[in-house]
Order: C-alpha cells, then sequence, then structure tokens
C-alpha cells in the first residue's frame, strides 16, 4: 500500500512538472508569435513627393508626374502597411502626366489606382512640401515625368528636405526623371549628394526616343554623371535600379516596381 501511494505521487509531481513545462512552452510561443505580428504591422511613414510643373517646355502640351511609377510604389508600401503623406511645392492637385494615363501606358497598379477614390483624392488634395517637416518620416520618395526637370530639380524646399533625410541617413528613393530633383542637393561637406555614389535615371538615349531632348531643360544621365554620379544603366525600357547606400534610384517607368522593393527592404 505505501508502495502504491509513493507511485501515485511521483506520478502527481512528473505531471505537475510537466504541465509547468508545457504552459512555459506555450508563453514562450505567445510571446514570439506577439513579436512576430509587432514586426508586421510596425508603421512606415513615407512621403511621396510630387511635381506641381504641368507644362511640357515650350510644346503647348502638358505634363506632370507619371502614373505608373506613382502607383506601384504607392501600393507595394501600402500594401505592407506604410503611411503614405503625398506632398508637392504648390501643394493642391498634383498633375497628371496625360501620356501616363494612356491606355498603352496602363499596368496593373495604374488599372488599381483609376478605381482608387481615396488615392486619386489625395493626389487632388496633396500637402504643401514647405509644411513638410522631415523628422515625422521614414524615408521619402519621388515618381518622375518630366515635371521634376522644371520644378522639383530647383526647388529650395525640396533641396533642403533631401538634404535633411540623406543627413539623417533615412532612404531617398526617385525613379525615371525624379533624380532630377537631385541636381543641386549637397552634401554636409558642400559636394553634390551623388559625387561617387553608384545611381540610375532616365537615360539620354531614352529620352531622345521620346523626342524631348531639345525641350528638356537638362537630360537626366548627362546632369547626374556632371555631378560625380557613378551612373550605370540596361537597355532601353529595361526594368532597372540600384542602391548605395541610403541613395536608391531607378532607371524609368519599367523600373518603379525595382525601387519600391528596395526602398521596403530598407524600412524593416
Amino acid at each position: 500500500m505505501k508502495i502504491t501511494k509513493i507511485i501515485a505521487l511521483a506520478l502527481t509531481i512528473v505531471t505537475a512538472s510537466s504541465c509547468k513545462e508545457s504552459k512555459k512552452e506555450v508563453s514562450s510561443e505567445k510571446v514570439s508569435e506577439e513579436k512576430k505580428e509587432l514586426i508586421k504591422t510596425k508603421k512606415m511613414n513615407v512621403l511621396f513627393v510630387l511635381t506641381s510643373h504641368d507644362k511640357l517646355g515650350d510644346t503647348g502640351k502638358k505634363t506632370g508626374f507619371w502614373v505608373e511609377e506613382f502607383a506601384n510604389p504607392y501600393y507595394t508600401l501600402l500594401d505592407k502597411g506604410a503611411t503614405i503623406t503625398i506632398a508637392s511645392p504648390k501643394g493642391g492637385a498634383a498633375p497628371i502626366d496625360p501620356s501616363s494615363d494612356a491606355p498603352d501606358a496602363a499596368t496593373e497598379a495604374t488599372d488599381r489606382y483609376n478605381k482608387d477614390a481615396d488615392a486619386k483624392a489625395k493626389i487632388a488634395n496633396t500637402k504643401k512640401l514647405s509644411d513638410i517637416n522631415a523628422d515625422d518620416f521614414d524615408a521619402v520618395f519621388y515618381p518622375g515625368g518630366h515635371g521634376p526637370l522644371w520644378d522639383l530639380a530647383n526647388d529650395a524646399t525640396s533641396i533642403s528636405l533631401i538634404e535633411k533625410f540623406n543627413n539623417q541617413d533615412k532612404p531617398v528613393a526617385f525613379v525615371c526623371h525624379a533624380p532630377a530633383a537631385l541636381k543641386n542637393v549637397k552634401n554636409a561637406d558642400g559636394t553634390p549628394l551623388v559625387t561617387g555614389k553608384k545611381v540610375t535615371g532616365f537615360t539620354n538615349t531614352e529620352e531622345d526616343a521620346v523626342g524631348l531632348t531639345s525641350v528638356v531643360p537638362f537630360l537626366v544621365e548627362d546632369m547626374l554623371t556632371k555631378n560625380g554620379g557613378i551612373y550605370s544603366k540596361k537597355e532601353d525600357w529595361a526594368a532597372y535600379a540600384i542602391q548605395d547606400g541610403n541613395l536608391i534610384t531607378g532607371q524609368n517607368p519599367a523600373s518603379s516596381e525595382l525601387v519600391a522593393e528596395k526602398l521596403l527592404e530598407s524600412l524593416k
């Protein structure tokens, strides 16, 4: 009888110990899952800067930002939980390049944008760039289109903003013609920001192919090279993006997704 009691007591102790270990494992798993969920739901505050310029030189035609170059990065980041603020030099409605809204320029991202009333409302009511504080954001992204060649390339507020993001070592990303915004941006030592950095942007041959070489105020490829950038490219219209430190650049509209992916990875 004593032996039976001893065995029963031993089994009770083993069972109790096993339950405690099981609770520890469950608790540990719960903490691990909570951490994963925290990482998954981490908010990323990203600023998108669009052009306010809508005149294509002296051609009498309209320009602005390129829809695909906005839409693809916008949804890539939005779908991963990013909070996106859209600004432009003048604020209010940002002009869309009509060519980018044509059927032959349509993509899955532009189709989604065309059905997205909320995104369209944001484009129609962008914040004024001078009201933006870089401290409130984790990264900045500039979509292209020919507009930036005229306004963002020389806009003092934009220049100062990029310099602040760069000095804070936050990601600064540009695609297609948007690297034009880097034209007058400096490092802390006064040298052009792109000096000695690997960069890309709309090529001279791509500009020639769209017949605007003599219309634009400068060529993106030439400017980046003149400012000391280590410029590289792929064949015309091929998707190509490159990152050097916190600086991310893409060659053309087809490169917008690659730029967005690099930006997203930099924010993790």
